[in-house]
């Protein structure tokens, strides 16, 4: 007997999927762990019934939004390899991780509670995260607009403290800057590390 995975999604039953996990990290983000699951399905426009088909629980909810927002950052790179040149790609992709970040800080209650639960949202983020920026170093460096010598990591922990300086609003425009003095150091033709 041929082995079958999961059938896949008919696509009305996908947007339903999608519109619920974009509801759901809207509601997560600003409302906190605590929004009742029919606002949820309200904001996407289904049915409570159409949520627990896709979702059979609150934390698999919470956890696949988080696993969406996640893979859409990643995914995003080869569009803007495709359609940008790499060091502008590289940049453009620091903003989005920088607006991941706030929407995954926004959902921080909610991401506990799937931690509590013995769920872990964040098995695969960082091996994510470090290919998808590995990816835009090395198309850089092959285009000849960003050094060769960085570790991908040593750029993720570099994003994630600009995050951390982005929280409020008001620290977006400070964000920037240090995202494009980031960008400035990583260009090819930058001092090489001593």
């Amino acid at each position: 007997m041929p082995a079958t995975g999961p059938r896949p999604l008919r696509a009305d039953a996908r947007r339903n999927r999608d519109r619920l996990l974009d509801a759901a990290v809207r509601a997560f983000s600003h409302d906190g762990p605590d929004v009742t699951l029919e606002a949820i399905a309200k904001d996407a426009g289904v049915g409570i019934g159409t949520l627990y088909r896709h979702f059979p629980t609150r934390e698999a909810l919470i956890e696949a939004a988080y696993r969406n927002e996640l893979a859409r950052l990643c995914d995003a790179v080869t569009g803007l390899l495709r359609d940008t040149p790499p060091d502008e790609a590289l940049r453009i992709w620091m903003d989005h991780f920088v607006e991941y970040m706030t929407t995954k800080r926004g959902m921080a209650g909610a991401l506990r509670a799937v931690i509590a639960s013995g769920g872990n949202p964040f098995a695969e983020s960082r091996a994510l995260l470090l290919e998808a920026i590995a990816t835009l170093l090395r198309a850089g460096g092959e285009a000849g607009a960003v050094r060769t010598d960085i570790d991908p990591g040593d750029v993720l922990a570099s994003l994630s403290g600009v995050s951390l300086a982005a929280g409020e609003p008001e620290q977006r425009d400070q964000a920037h800057r240090l995202l494009d003095l980031l960008v400035d150091g990583l260009r090819y033709g930058a001092a090489a590390p001593r």
